[in-house]
């Protein structure tokens, strides 16, 4: 039988796995789904039709599965889900999805939303997603495998990030990241690779190389960025992640792509050392 707090409010209805610990003043909803091994932390608030999957942990004063910021909402039964071992903490928000998005805002598995964190309705955070204290996501957001998002950093309405990419902290990004990207500033533009990430993550010298070449063919390079894009698929499209990149890159965006600013010039140069 699930650890319930006497102090909680459970509404009729709600699904509780017999592990799952829910503590003091904590609130769940009538359309919450709690899986085994979850822990709910005091003054929690789960709300809406919202999931959690195995091993989410939400900590005080945390709330998930709330209405969306969206003022054409009227009450659509939309929800939130919440990956396995993905972890809420104190004061962070996730808000369920609009009947103008997908009607759903989903965590992969394996993410960290830090404190005060607020992720906006419809985003989509794939696995092991790290959203630093105070990082704000507006509405219908995609973010990859394995991103970063520094401290305090906003991101603009329906923007993309690729995978392995990192965003540094205090920056307002209004454009999409490629993947395995670095940029930061208000407005961010790209600085370089995120080449921390990527030799954390085991990727290989070959591979790496042929990212920085591809990086500074799309970025720095001369003529328009068509003819760049087409020397760059002729000379390193058989790279598996160049390819990705470019891929990720023809794909429909709403926000258009985010360009090299003024430091990315000496950041190729401290790249290529």
């Amino acid at each position: 039988m699930a650890d319930i707090h006497p102090t909680a409010i459970v509404a009729e209805g709600a699904s509780i796995a017999a592990s799952a610990t829910i503590g003091p003043y904590a609130t769940v909803g009538a359309d919450v789904v709690i899986g085994e091994g979850v822990q709910v932390g005091a003054h929690a608030v789960l709300d809406g039709v919202t999931h959690l999957a195995e091993g989410v942990q939400i900590l005080p004063f945390a709330s998930v599965g709330l209405p969306p910021q969206d003022l054409k909402y009227r009450g659509e039964p939309t929800r939130v889900e919440i990956g396995p071992r993905s972890i809420i903490r104190e004061h962070a928000t996730v808000h369920r999805g609009s009947v103008g998005g997908e009607g759903i805002t989903r965590l992969g598995a394996e993410c960290l939303i830090m404190c005060v964190a607020h992720v906006g309705h419809d985003c989509q955070l794939e696995d092991r997603v790290i959203l630093a204290n105070n990082v704000m996501l507006g509405g219908h957001v995609h973010i990859g495998d394995n991103v970063f998002v520094g401290g305090g950093t906003a991101i603009h309405q329906s923007v993309r990030i690729g995978r392995q990419a990192v965003i540094g902290g205090m920056s307002g990004v209004e454009r999409d990241v490629i993947p395995f990207g670095s940029c930061m500033g208000n407005r961010a533009r790209l600085i370089g690779l995120n080449l921390i990430g990527l030799k954390r993550r085991g990727f290989g010298r070959e591979a790496i190389n042929a990212l920085r070449a591809a990086y500074r063919g799309l970025f720095l390079g001369r003529g328009t960025f068509e003819d760049r894009m087409a020397l760059v698929q002729q000379d390193h499209g058989g790279q598996p992640q160049v390819a990705e990149i470019l891929s990720f890159i023809e794909a429909p965006s709403r926000r258009g792509l985010m360009r090299a600013g003024r430091q990315a010039d000496d950041a190729a140069e401290a790249e290529a050392a």
